[in-house]
């Protein structure tokens, strides 16, 4: 089969001005409770879309941490890739993609880091590996094998024999306060539902989009 034959009808559901709560964030929730429901595979690994300030972009899929109404929040090395470009250029777009439920929703916004408190809070609910793991990786950076991650690990293991692992200074959490959501529902024939809010004056404006 080739690529370009691969095609499927969406079916599932339709979306209206009326199906859509007047708070994108509170629609979220109800998506995202939804996806928990449908047993979507990893229903919070979302698309982070950045960029440098000369406007080049980089794409990756990472896990959503926390949702309220000041924004969404994700974790990350702040040293890597990712972070360099927010700290630059303080900007970001996600992207969901439930196809278990033909559904898809994007944002964009600015960036900002979550207070210090916020991230000690959520690194030590990780497992110890994953601590570990934290100090052990200068993420995005060149490594000469596999060798060398394992040998860090070692070495770090041993430092915190105890188990107390803080979470480092380069590591962190980001919000993503939004300006606009979209929520897409897939339709036969590729007339989707596309139901947008932007912010406006300090309020929600909902509209409906062309497929």
């Amino acid at each position: 089969m080739s690529i370009a034959s691969i095609r499927k009808e969406y079916r599932l559901a339709a979306l209206g001005e009326h199906d859509v709560n007047p708070d994108p964030i509170v629609q979220f929730q109800h998506w995202f409770t939804d996806a928990q429901n449908a047993d979507c595979n990893e229903p919070n690994a979302m698309t982070l879309a950045t960029c440098t300030p000369d406007a080049y972009p980089s794409a990756r899929v990472v896990l959503l941490k926390g949702v309220d109404a000041r924004g969404f929040v994700f974790f990350t090395d702040y040293r890597s890739r990712k972070g360099q470009e927010l700290a630059d250029n303080p900007a970001a777009a996600l992207c969901f993609f439930w196809p278990e439920l033909e559904r898809q929703v994007r944002i964009t916004g600015a960036v900002q880091r979550i207070t210090r408190d916020e991230t000690n809070q959520y690194f030590n609910s990780r497992p110890l590996g994953s601590r570990i793991g934290a100090w052990v990786s200068h993420q995005s950076q060149v490594i000469a094998s596999r060798d060398v991650l394992e040998q860090e690990e070692a070495a770090v293991t041993a430092r915190f024999a105890d188990g107390n692992v803080p979470a480092p200074e380069h590591w962190g959490g980001f919000r993503v306060v939004p300006d606009e959501i979209e929520f897409w529902q897939g339709r036969e024939s590729r007339l989707h539902d596309r139901m947008s809010y932007i912010k406006s004056g300090g309020r929600w404006v909902q509209r409906r989009l062309s497929p």
